[in-house]
């Protein structure tokens, strides 16, 4: 009964969050229960947290990107961009500029950059 209460008191994206952490809390294992108290508690930090501010929500593409960059360098042999490019979905010259790009990231992450 409390939790139905406390969903209509919620806006539908906090209850949508909530859902979220809830399943993802299941999907690791925790119990349901602890799992919807987790949910629950979360989703009130955001609201205590950001409660009032607009903002858009972002895809996190850089993420996403990120990490594919890391399978595509970690999959490179030197020679292989035709085939990354099929696995991919992606054009050879879009498998190069990527690679590029993730040699660049990769050494600036393990080496740093001497004039910051």
């Amino acid at each position: 009964m409390k939790s139905d209460l406390r969903e209509k008191l919620r806006s539908e994206m906090l209850a949508d969050v909530a859902v979220h952490i809830i399943e993802a809390l299941t999907d690791c294992g925790i119990d349901p229960d602890i799992a919807e108290q987790g949910g629950a508690a979360a989703v009130d930090r955001m609201a205590d947290h950001w409660g009032g501010a607009v903002f858009t929500m972002p895809k996190d593409y850089a993420y996403k990107l990120a990490k594919r960059e890391i399978e595509i360098l970690a999959s490179f042999t030197g020679n292989n961009h035709t085939e990354l490019a099929l696995q991919y979905g992606m054009t050879e010259r879009g498998i190069r500029k990527l690679l590029a790009r993730a040699i660049v990231r990769q050494r600036d992450l393990f080496q740093g950059k001497l004039f910051e």
